[in-house]
Formats: structure tokens, sequence, C-alpha cells
């Protein structure tokens, strides 16, 4: 019995995460339906695990029940991105703050450093071979943020978030001049985390996130933050 219930979870695990990556890359569009016969079928397992896995994704948020019978990837648009990212700046600012009073220094001096050299480089980040790069320097700047905070409900919540997030990367255009921008703009809060202070690393996380708003609307034709979401 042992072994069927590990089976079970392994088969629910990876349905979940082939089917998230799917949604994440725009593989399965908005809207796409999830038949339980066809996605069982082509992921090689049975529907019991298939159903599981569309249950755990129904609860984040990436797909809906149109009807009792069909499953479909959520939509996804300007109202979405910004109710998105009133909690990540909620989270985020929390976050920093108790990294810069529980982090190691060491750690997010390094990650200051490689900020700043990404956002120096030449041609760098103009190159977007070097894009895939950046976005796994942003991964390890999370993982870090999350180990120093010591709270798993608060890494827990911002876990989610940043899945969400790498959807939202999808539908938005790399912007060479953002992304150099960005490495700046991390570079400083990374410093202030490992200098341990709290109110700029928080500050400097609000003024990133607002630019990071702005660019995404303006790429997906949406418009901008006003100012009371933006700078305080």
């Amino acid at each position: 019995m042992a072994m069927n219930i590990g089976g079970r979870t392994t088969a629910v695990e990876r349905a979940y995460a082939v089917l998230l990556d799917e949604i994440q890359t725009g593989a399965l569009p908005a809207g796409a339906v999830l038949a339980e016969v066809e996605q069982s079928a082509r992921l090689g397992i049975s529907r019991t695990p298939l159903r599981e896995a569309l249950v755990r994704l129904g609860s984040e948020g990436f797909v809906v029940q149109q009807s009792p019978r069909v499953t479909v990837v959520a939509g996804i648009d300007e109202n979405d991105i910004r109710s998105l990212f009133e909690l990540r700046r909620g989270l985020e600012e929390l976050a920093v703050r108790a990294a810069a009073e529980r982090g190691d220094a060491a750690v997010f001096t390094a990650l200051a450093e490689s900020f700043s050299a990404a956002a120096t480089a030449n041609p760098g980040l103009a190159d977007p071979a070097e894009h895939a790069g950046y976005y796994a320097l942003i991964s390890a700047y999370d993982a870090a943020v999350g180990d120093a905070i010591r709270n798993d409900y608060l890494a827990s919540a911002l876990r989610t978030v940043h899945t969400h997030l790498v959807r939202v990367r999808q539908l938005a255009k790399d912007n060479p001049e953002r992304l150099v921008v960005s490495a700046g703009e991390h570079a400083l809060i990374a410093g202030a985390i490992a200098e341990g202070d709290a109110a700029l690393a928080a500050h400097a996380t609000h003024v990133h996130l607002h630019n990071a708003l702005i660019s995404i609307l303006s790429s997906i034709g949406g418009s901008s933050p006003t100012h009371t979401e933006g700078t305080p």
C-alpha cells in the first residue's frame, strides 16, 4: 500500500510540475482546456493523480473550473497583475526588513556585487543570451531572502507570489534597458540588507517594484500605476 501511495504522489508531483511549467511558459495559454482523458494520456498517468494536480493548480489560481467537467487555464490581465504586485509589495518589503535584521551579511554582499556586475557589464544584459543568467541570479536572491527571514509562513507566501511572477514575465517582453536598471536596484537592496539597514532595503524594494510594475504594464499595453500605487 505504501508503494502505491508513493507512486501516486510522484505522479501527482510530476503532473503538477509539467502543467505548471507549460502554463508559466505559455505553452498552455489562457483558456486552454485541460481535458482529463487527453492530459492523462499525454502525461502517461492515470486520471486520479491528474485530478489531484489540477486541484492543486486550481487552489493556486492557475486553472479554473469552467463547468463541472471542464477545467481551463486561468486568464491573467492587467487587474490581476496589479493585485499580484499589491500583495508582492507588502510581502517583499516585510521580507527584506526581516532579512536585514537576521540575514548573513556575507551572502548579501556577494549578491550585491553580482548585481552590480550585471548592471555594468558590456554588453551584459543588452545581450538576450545573458537574460537567463540574470533571472537565475534573481532566483538566488529570492532564495537567500527566503532563508534569511526565518519565517516559514512568509517564505511560503513569497514562493506562491514568485510562482505567478514567472507567468507575468512571459507575458511581458524582456526590456534590456529595464533589466540593467533592475540589476542596479537589486544591488542597492542586497547591499542594504548586508549592512543591516532595514529601512533602506524596504524603501529600495518599494521603488523597484513600482518601476517593475510600470515596465510590465507598458509592455502589455496597460496603464501606468497611480501615484498612490507607486512611490510613497
